[in-house]
């Protein structure tokens, strides 16, 4: 068994290399047709006199802006780049130099592959920081949300489920059903912009309307400051898990409701045990296989994918915001850097969640997988 398990796992892990790899080059490819690139964007800062896209080349970088960019072509020779006509073509050279596209597309991917081994994700065109460590600043924000609501989703979905699997059909039953449908029909992020309306200074002001902590909070005690971390975390939270527990609560349901119909149940009820002991010593166990598959795709999700729209109604700084900028910045190495990392964390769930299977179901033989 042992030996097996050992064996799949290492089997696994090398099914990730071409995962990654697949992802990675699909998005490259993707990234090489998008316009509005980083030299664009750049020349078109120049060409509107943004003095803060020339920042990064003052101080003997490639040459003098000014004198570069005042300098011009010969006459009728053309540029790839959108606006860069009248740009000196060694100026366009430096800029390519810069964001590194001087190099063609293959040997930039292959290069890319090559530092993502080492965790090397690049540099921010923009924000003059490496990617990984932006990914590690902005990673708190994003765990605070994710972790919460991860943790009242479950404790709010499984015992409801439960609770409607043994009452189907009663009045309970239907009155959850009615609240559940609300909670599946209205996304997340309408939810958090109707919480704003109402509590954040629309109709009531009772919490804040961003951030995660008030301006004073350097001043608070231990209790204050945690307290007023709390208090920030209510509105997004909330919108979080009234859009997310629906759908948990209708699988929990619907899975004991199947396991109940079936004949080990009967055999256990014609025996005299009770209710609970049948419920939480047989049905439970393999009821709960199903809701354990959704594991690493909800696991991902409400800590890292689904938190970007209710990070940018609630300007909550984390990595939701921060994939979302790097898209309209055209910022490519957090943009791919941040897929990387999340496909890694995404890879690693899922095997957790297999492995897990075996935890909650010994029955189930790692020597059989054929995935």
């Amino acid at each position: 068994m042992i030996g097996a398990m050992v064996f799949y796992i290492l089997k696994r892990l090398l099914l990730m290399i071409p995962t990654i790899f697949g992802i990675l080059l699909v998005s490259f490819i993707i990234i090489q047709f998008v316009p509005g690139g980083p030299v664009e964007k750049m020349i078109a800062q120049i060409q509107g006199h943004d003095s803060s896209a020339t920042s990064r080349f003052s101080g003997g970088g490639p040459g003098d802006v000014s004198t570069s960019a005042s300098a011009t072509a010969s006459a009728g020779q053309a540029s790839q780049y959108r606006g860069a006509q009248g740009l000196d073509p060694e100026f366009i050279k430096d800029l390519e130099k810069m964001y590194g596209f001087d190099k063609p597309a293959h040997e930039r991917f292959i290069l890319m592959l090559g530092n993502y081994l080492t965790f090397n994700l690049g540099e921010s065109y923009y924000r003059d920081v490496d990617v990984l460590s932006l990914i590690f600043e902005k990673m708190p924000v994003s765990i605070s949300l994710g972790l919460w609501t991860f943790i009242l989703i479950y404790t709010i979905s499984i015992p409801l489920g439960i609770r409607k699997a043994v009452h189907d059909g009663s009045a309970f039953d239907v009155w959850t059903s009615a609240v559940i449908f609300v909670g599946y029909s209205i996304p997340s992020f309408v939810m958090g912009v109707l919480l704003i309306v109402l509590f954040a200074g629309g109709y009531w002001d009772f919490f804040p309307l961003r951030g995660l902590t008030s301006d004073n909070w350097e001043e608070l005690s231990m209790m204050g400051k945690v307290l007023d971390y709390l208090w920030h975390l209510v509105l997004p939270i909330t919108a979080m898990v009234i859009g997310g527990f629906a759908s948990l609560t209708m699988l929990t349901k619907n899975s004991f409701i199947d396991e109940i119909g079936k004949q080990y149940v009967l055999t256990a009820r014609a025996k005299g045990l009770e209710q609970k002991q049948i419920l939480y010593g047989h049905v439970f166990r393999n009821a709960m296989l199903i809701v354990i598959a959704g594991f690493p795709a909800a696991f991902v999700q409400i800590f890292f994918t689904g938190n970007m729209l209710i990070e940018i109604i609630f300007s909550l700084d984390g990595l939701g915001q921060l994939g979302y900028k790097s898209i309209v910045d055209r910022d490519y190495p957090v943009v791919l850097g941040n897929l990387y990392f999340l496909s890694l964390i995404g890879l690693v769930v899922h095997l957790m969640r297999d492995l897990v299977y075996v935890w909650v179901d010994p029955r189930i033989d790692f020597a059989s997988q054929g995935h």
